[in-house]
């Protein structure tokens, strides 16, 4: 199931739905108030960027070991993200569709890195990944 069947971290499916996320927050938060900037903006946008940039770096691991902790770090960035999207609607910074949409992205990416895990799990591939 995990055999090498992409060339790049571009074809992972986790990466361009991470990848789709981080566009959809940096949209998102230019809306939010200026005061914001350097705060709630800053952190959301860093963590959304870290989910397809782990993504990205352990795609190239060799070791089961350092490819799943790339991806755990993806997920915990996840998981962040979950957050501020939840504070950003309770602040007032986006409405229901807004927030609907983000989760939405959060969940299906976190349920397609949880796939992509566990087929690394469950596959013996020595060095081949």
């Amino acid at each position: 199931m995990c055999q090498r069947t992409t060339n790049t971290f571009q074809n992972i499916l986790a990466w361009q739905r991470a990848h789709e996320f981080v566009l959809s927050v940096y949209r998102t938060t230019r809306g939010f108030p200026e005061y914001e900037k350097y705060g709630l903006c800053s952190q959301f946008q860093r963590a959304a960027v870290s989910i397809p940039a782990n993504i990205a770096e352990g795609y190239r691991k060799l070791s089961k070991a350092d490819k799943l902790r790339f991806f755990n770090i993806a997920q915990g960035s996840l998981e962040e993200c979950r957050y501020y999207v939840l504070l950003s609607r309770d602040l007032g910074y986006i409405d229901d569709n807004s927030y609907n949409m983000l989760y939405a992205q959060i969940e299906e990416t976190s349920k397609l890195l949880n796939g992509y895990c566990k087929g690394i799990i469950n596959t013996s591939y020595g060095n081949q990944m």
